[in-house]
């Protein structure tokens, strides 16, 4: 097996924070998913991008892998970095059988293996396993199963936007939220090779729906937790989804419990007055727009908002002066005459 550089892969230094691993890994896996790039050469470069990503996104597994250096290969290939042959594994002259604790591994291959599996070390469960003269006991290997709960719980959470409208705040009902989830596949043959699941990318891309009850208080970009629907890892512990809410109605304009709505009339009913049927959230109604009003000004109706402990927000209608698309040649000519006594 030839070495793959783990960084060059996600494109940042060795000495990338764990912010700056996260977020190259975020762009590559976005750019090479195969339900976005449909390109031939994508998938082999995804699943790499997530193979980095699961070695460099652990702390233990960095660790690990950063001890091995730069210039290694699997089997008789292997060259150790420098220092690397001080340490004795306990088998015989050369590199090509490693001893740990009394169980031998034929080949470098076997010696990574063994070195990132989430099973290291439980072959001897409950006893000292001596790496080189470095002492592993069970309560080193709690602290490292920890430690790699820790950081798989990281990143577990979602963020989402969700945009609602007058009608949704307004019958207070549960609303549906839709979203894909990225989760790993854990239908992939455990001694590797292709899997008709995820298309070998080790990624499955899952649709979920949920309800959603919001307070009746949400304000504009407030974020709601729905406690355990984000991501779930390895271990069965489970994120959490937020929710950012912003108001968006092609109606009505939301501020709080309150609610305002154009109201167009023409020129002749603003000088006049007239009367004017609305649609509101709580029905049709009739209102009287006063003679000589002007583009802009409101009508503030009383308890026709949204609902609120104790009662109702307020409608403002606001007045919009429009010129019909179509006059006739003789509502031309009575304008003229309006303009020249103006």
């Amino acid at each position: 097996m030839q070495y793959k550089d783990y960084y060059e892969i996600l494109g940042v230094k060795r000495t990338a924070t764990e912010a700056e691993i996260k977020s190259a890994y975020r762009k590559l896996a976005r750019k090479y998913h195969p339900d976005v790039n449909k390109t031939k050469e994508a998938e082999a470069k995804f699943k790499d991008i997530n193979e980095a990503y699961e070695v460099l996104g652990d702390k233990q597994k960095r660790q690990r892998y950063d001890s091995l250096g730069s210039n290694w290969q699997s089997g008789a290939e292997y060259t150790p970095p420098p220092g690397f042959e001080q340490f004795n594994f306990g088998g015989g002259q050369g590199y090509q059988t490693f001893n740990f604790g009394g169980q031998d591994f034929g080949g470098f291959s076997d010696f990574f293996s063994s070195l990132f599996g989430d099973m290291m070390g439980q072959s001897q469960a409950g006893h000292k396993t001596n790496f080189g003269g470095f002492d592993f006991g069970s309560a080193a290997q709690e602290q490292s199963t920890r430690s790699r709960r820790q950081a798989k719980s990281e990143n577990l959470d979602i963020t989402m936007n969700l945009n609602v409208t007058a009608k949704d705040l307004f019958d207070q009902k549960p609303i549906t939220v839709r979203f894909n989830q990225m989760t790993k596949c854990r239908q992939c043959p455990p001694g590797g090779g292709f899997c008709a699941a995820c298309g070998g990318t080790g990624i499955k891309s899952e649709q979920k729906s949920i309800k959603v009850k919001l307070p009746s208080d949400i304000k504009e970009g407030q974020k709601v937790r729905i406690k355990g629907e984000g991501k779930t890892d390895d271990y069965g512990q489970k994120g959490d989804l937020y929710l950012i809410v912003h108001m968006k109605d092609s109606n009505y304009e939301i501020d709080g419990y309150d609610l305002t709505k154009d109201i167009e009339i023409t020129p002749p009913e603003a000088v006049l007055g007239c009367k004017k049927d609305i649609e509101t959230l709580h029905g049709k109604i009739g209102i009287k727009i006063p003679p000589k009003t002007s583009t802009g000004q409101m009508l503030r109706l009383k308890g026709l908002g949204l609902p609120k402990k104790g009662g109702y927000g307020n409608l403002n209608a606001r007045i919009k002066i429009v010129i019909p698309k179509s006059l006739s040649d003789k509502q031309i000519e009575l304008y003229k005459k309006l303009f020249e006594l103006s």
